[in-house]
């Protein structure tokens, strides 16, 4: 079976060096928010181009407490796509808010822009664009409505580690981005982790106290900021200010990130590369390939067409051992889980249209030229 990604093939090239970080860990006994995380911290803040990174435990974790941080709560609206994973629905409804579902584009699947407008109430407070399979959204457009209506914009790139639009990192354009260290992912660890990135020092301070139960100096620093006061003293850990989270990134994980940050570049560089041998090889067949907005470059953490042929070819990639996949499913605002919402269906007509052609193909780094001649040429096979 060709895997839809193969974990163990970057493991055995890069497995020595990983083992000997993880090993100084170990041997240093110190587990919790130590020098590795502090280090991750700061190489990643660099790396997407902010002043502020917080390491919590998921990407689930940074969507919530980055919602939290800006003041987001009862009461409030949320505008999101209603083509993503289902954690970006959940952390609005987390914290409080209400989420409010926007259609796609049905070129690059992310959401569109005039639609936020047209969804934007007096109870509107934020928006969450998800730069879906690390493609990312057109971000200028977006910025331009949230700063006409004052809404905060807090990036899901958790698929988008890389990911460039107009020459910016994904995750630096709002007021915090929010990524996810899943093991699948283009920077992935050893199990759960997540990151916040900030330019504000405010969501910052707040984010990094709600991390870690509210409490000790940053608890003090983020119950000033949110209160307005101004309260002194030198607090231990054990002095509470806010209800917050038990959600640190690992510092065994943080060594592991640091190690593959140094490779993240070159592996989407190859992912790139061969989401080109794919699109060169489809065209000119009843295929749709990814398209990225003018000014986007995507890191393809999911590599997917369209097709009406869909379950027939997904058939046939299964049957030639193929680990093809279909994501996302059913959008959001169907989801059995967010009923209470109201939707139905023809709310979000381009979403409905274009989920159900879609189908994902393998595509990491390691992918050999003979296995991606395999799948292309299984692909034109059964299409022709």
């Amino acid at each position: 079976m060709i895997p839809i990604v193969d974990l163990t093939a970057q493991y055995s090239s890069i497995g020595e060096e990983i083992q000997k970080e993880v090993s100084r860990v170990l041997e240093s006994g110190s587990y919790i928010m130590g020098k590795q995380v502090r280090q991750f911290e700061e190489n990643f803040a660099a790396y997407i181009g902010c002043k502020y990174a917080i390491g919590v435990a998921n990407g689930t974790d940074a969507l919530v407490i980055s919602l939290m941080a800006a003041g987001i709560g009862e009461g409030d609206e949320v505008i999101t796509s209603t083509f993503s994973f289902f954690a970006t629905a959940e952390a609005i409804i987390r914290v409080g808010a209400k989420p409010v579902f926007a259609d796609i584009d049905a070129k690059t699947y992310n959401i569109d822009p005039g639609d936020i407008e047209r969804k934007i109430t007096g109870r509107t407070k934020a928006v969450v664009p998800v730069h879906i399979f690390g493609n990312p959204a057109n971000m200028e457009k977006i910025l331009e409505v949230a700063s006409r209506h004052k809404l905060y914009v807090i990036e899901d790139a958790c698929q988008a580690v890389g990911a460039l639009f107009n020459g910016k990192r994904a995750g630096s354009f709002g007021n915090a981005g929010c990524f996810s260290f899943f093991p699948s992912k283009n920077l992935g660890c050893c199990g759960d982790g997540g990151a916040i990135v900030t330019n504000d020092e405010r969501i910052a301070v707040i984010a990094r106290a709600l991390s870690s139960h509210g409490g000790g100096k940053t608890g003090l620093r983020a119950y000033n900021l949110i209160t307005g006061s101004n309260e002194k003293g030198n607090p231990d850990k054990y002095c509470n200010y806010l209800v917050g989270f038990n959600s640190r990134l690992d510092e065994i994980q943080a060594a592991i990130l640091n190690v593959k940050l140094k490779y993240l570049d070159r592996w989407n560089e190859q992912r790139r590369e061969k989401a080109y041998l794919y699109n060169s090889a489809f065209r000119g067949y009843p295929i749709q390939i990814p398209k990225e907005e003018t000014g986007a470059q995507s890191v393809y953490h999911i590599y997917t067409i369209r097709t009406g042929s869909r379950d027939t070819l997904f058939k046939k990639l299964r049957e030639q051992g193929v680990d093809a996949r279909v994501y996302y499913s059913i959008p959001l605002h169907l989801q059995k889980g967010l009923a209470h919402l109201g939707y139905k269906k023809g709310d979000m007509r381009i979403a409905e249209d274009v989920i159900p052609s879609m189908i994902s193909l393998p595509l990491y780094p390691e992918l050999t030229a003979k296995e991606q001649n395999k799948i292309i040429e299984c692909i034109i096979g059964t299409l022709t």
